[in-house]
């Protein structure tokens, strides 16, 4: 008897994957990269190793490990408390989360703004202790975590959603505490989906640019973040060193989510090991 199949053919489908990434993914990088290659070694190092550009590297790549590592720690309690707790109003949150998603950015930044203005809800009492968040680098990382915040909630919750009670009831009775059980048993079983949350949300935090162009205030060498910078060569028509500043993005984030998948792999192998 011959087996039927839903999808088509491996090679049928295999062909329109591939067709479709290369349109979609590889088309759009390729001449991103072409383009940046089109400079000399010397002119390409001139544009990527300026004083602008070494600023904006620098801010954003501070920013972005700060958005990731408030999201880490909140992003983790987060999901903890939509799985593990029922209370009021539960759904409501749980769809918040995947606000940043449907929301365009630009609003986002344009509502982040409006938020932590001096004049505003958040900002008003912040600047009255001497916290300003609008138009400085706090602000960035605001805008960064808002936007990166639920690639770790989704990656965390439905394992958490997997684990088998009987561990921790097995942990309790040989007497661990609920830190001890948290850090000896949850832990290593989440690290593979925490590093695959905190990479992507680190990568997300690397490249965005509508929620931060608002609230950042776009000062060169101080609130410029380097998809910015690469925008307003763009506007200069100078789309070589565009290419240029792009590119470096585009490394940063493909070998941080190499290192990731590496490690995921480790953590893995470790769990299924113990």
């Amino acid at each position: 008897m011959t087996r039927r199949r839903v999808l088509p053919g491996l090679r049928l489908a295999l062909g329109v994957t591939l067709l479709y990434a290369a349109i979609i993914i590889v088309l759009p990088l390729g001449a991103l990269v072409f383009k940046a290659a089109s400079l000399g070694p010397e002119d390409y190092w001139r544009i990527v190793s300026s004083g602008r550009a070494l600023a904006s590297y620098r801010v954003t790549v501070l920013s972005a490990l700060a958005a990731t590592a408030f999201n880490l720690v909140f992003g983790m309690a987060l999901a903890w408390v939509l799985v593990r707790y029922r209370f009021p109003g539960k759904r409501f949150v749980d769809a918040l989360v995947d606000l940043p998603f449907a929301l365009p950015t630009a609003v986002a930044g344009i509502a982040l703004t409006t938020l932590f203005a001096p004049n505003g809800w958040f900002g008003e009492p912040l600047a009255a202790i001497g916290v300003t968040v609008a138009y400085t680098p706090l602000g960035i990382m605001v805008a960064m975590a808002f936007t990166s915040l639920p690639f770790i909630v989704r990656t965390v919750q439905p394992v958490l959603e997997d684990l088998d009670p009987a561990l921790e009831e097995a942990a309790q009775t040989l007497g661990g505490s609920d830190a001890s059980i948290f850090v000896r048993v949850i832990l290593p079983l989440l690290a593979p989906a925490l590093l695959a949350g905190v990479s992507l949300s680190f990568a997300r935090s690397l490249g965005e640019f509508g929620a931060i162009i608002f609230i950042a205030g776009n000062q060169p060498f101080e609130t410029e973040i380097t998809a910015l910078l690469a925008f307003i060569r763009l506007e200069e028509y100078d789309y070589q060193a565009a290419a240029a500043i792009a590119s470096v993005l585009l490394i940063t984030a493909f070998l941080m989510l190499a290192v990731t998948n590496l490690l995921q792999a480790r953590a893995l192998r470790y769990t299924a090991r113990g």
